[in-house]
């Protein structure tokens, strides 16, 4: 008996009587330590450490439920079931108000008692166990899905299930498992970036096989609730990822019922491509010539390309026969105070039968991340991303926002532009001094770099790119690699190194989530 599953404390006044119970629990390894009142219970909790409280509801002397309340001020953390003969629904309602953490009416039986020490004192151990013992037969099957792979839902399928393993294991770090699932996501990309080669120029030419991708969300999923009389809010998070997605929707089961598809973002997977495609339901190049004041008066930056979403969100709506009384809304939080104003005066947006959402803070703190060693230190890797991303939405005046929006019958669409890898491995590039600046994708006269890192666009016009100019080529990056230019190539390559960058091709930026929210 030198290894102890776990250390319990059962109070009750007739302890005595469920002496059968506590060796059956010491047989299977727990140790119990018994006492009869909850004054003496107490006293111990204060000095040792307990992993369980198996807490009587009804004992001579303190009962239960003020005792609890002691107990929770002493240790937060201790999880506390209730045993009761009581069955009134007030009781239980008040005890759960108490903070307990399961609920057991007497008489108990030992499988139960034995089921529910289980949950509470190992089911982090059962889980681990369950990880590392299922792993290495998924990593098998995820090894020869990806050899394979000869479809776009093949690719959601191993993406989708990489990204459940991620989440898994965020909460088992110690199981050793993250390297090699790190390690299988980079095969992953690799194959990733071939087929996209392969099959990209079919996709954006109305291939039958091609999945939903940028030009398709307003048509597909806006579009028919509108035309349906609902009123729609439809919300993008910049730059979010599925992993991120899935880290936050959670919060939203209690005012939603959530139903998820999931749609590619068109290459390059950058915000003045991508969202304008979904703004405007066009590929960039058809922007450029239907509006050509519209793309060409912005500047060469992600914000300036972006300034009239708006718009073309209109021309869109048009193009497709609605009429919409009041007139769409366009709201676009580049920071904290127009989230905030955003808060404050949601609901007199009630009445619109659109209202769009532009949220650029994952954007921004990924940008900022790059250059402060603050925010590296607070998100070393993508797992710490993530708790980031759930913390922000949790605390973020976007979460008040979506709760008002499903009171007031809005049915909500909620989506990203594209999503971020983590760049680590450099590339080197060569090109002019006009070519763009962007860590991902170039555009340019004359690039040239080495063609394992980087997917070559020698006709822009054929993958629906604005030409920008004669013999102007585009590369997009592979995989986590990231462009830097042979003058002072080590600095740079070391100051962007381990950052989050976007434009490229990986499963990270082009699989993306598409989530239709019903109010309940």
């Amino acid at each position: 008996m030198s290894a102890k599953k776990g250390k319990i404390l059962w109070v009750d006044d007739e302890i005595d009587l469920l002496r059968p119970h506590i060796l059956f629990l010491e047989e299977k390894g727990y140790e119990v330590t018994p006492v009869t009142n909850a004054d003496d219970a107490i006293s111990l909790i204060k000095t040792q450490f307990f992993d369980l409280l198996l807490l009587d509801e009804m004992m001579s002397g303190k009962d239960g439920l003020t005792a609890l309340t002691e107990v929770k001020e002493i240790r937060p953390s201790l999880p506390v079931v209730m045993i009761t003969k009581n069955e009134e629904e007030s009781l239980m309602e008040e005890a759960i108000g108490g903070k307990i953490d399961d609920y057991l009416t007497k008489p108990v039986n030992p499988s139960q008692i034995l089921s529910t020490c289980k949950k509470f004192v190992e089911s982090r151990r059962i889980e681990g166990d369950r990880l590392t013992r299922d792993y290495p037969v998924q990593f098998n099957q995820m090894v020869l899905s990806i050899m394979n792979a000869a479809t776009w839902q093949d690719w959601l399928a191993i993406y989708s299930r990489i990204v459940d393993w991620e989440l898994e294991l965020d909460r088992y770090p110690d199981l050793g498992l993250k390297t090699v699932l790190d390690d299988q996501k980079k095969s992953a990309n690799i194959e990733f970036g071939r087929f996209i080669e392969k099959v990209y120029l079919s996709w954006i030419n109305d291939s039958n096989d091609a999945p939903s991708l940028s030009v398709d969300i307003i048509a597909e999923d806006v579009a028919p609730l509108l035309a349906g009389g609902k009123k729609v809010a439809f919300i993008i998070i910049d730059n979010m990822r599925l992993d991120q997605w899935l880290s936050i929707e959670s919060f939203l089961f209690p005012y939603f019922d959530v139903t998820r598809k999931h749609y590619f973002a068109i290459i390059p997977t950058a915000t003045p491509f991508a969202r304008n495609a979904i703004f405007s339901g066009l590929f960039p190049i058809e922007i450029e010539q239907k509006y050509p004041d519209l793309w060409s008066n912005g500047a060469d930056d992600d914000f300036s390309r972006n300034r009239y979403e708006r718009q073309l969100l209109d021309f869109q709506l048009q193009e497709m026969g609605f009429d919409l009384k009041p007139e769409p809304k366009y709201i676009k939080i580049l920071d904290i105070s127009e989230g905030r104003d955003l808060e404050r005066n949601i609901k007199s947006y009630m009445q619109t039968r659109l209202l769009s959402i532009v949220v650029n803070f994952v954007d921004i703190f990924s940008h900022n991340r790059s250059t402060s060693d603050i925010l590296k230190e607070i998100v070393p890797n993508e797992a710490a991303f993530r708790s980031l991303t759930r913390s922000w939405f949790e605390h973020s005046y976007l979460y008040p926002v979506l709760r008002i929006l499903a009171e007031e019958g809005f049915t909500v669409v909620m989506t990203s532009d594209h999503g971020s890898v983590r760049a680590m491995r450099g590339a080197k590039v060569v090109g002019d001094r006009e070519t763009s600046t962007n860590l991902r994708y170039k555009f340019g006269r004359n690039l040239k770099c080495d063609n394992k890192n980087a997917f070559y666009i020698k006709d822009p016009q054929k993958y629906k790119l604005p030409t920008r100019g004669i013999n102007i080529n585009y590369i997009v990056a592979k995989e986590d690699f990231y462009f830097v230019y042979p003058t002072n190539y080590h600095q740079y390559l070391n100051y962007y190194k381990d950052s989050f960058q976007h434009g490229g091709i990986s499963m990270e930026e082009m699989i993306l989530p598409v989530l239709r929210l019903d109010p309940k």
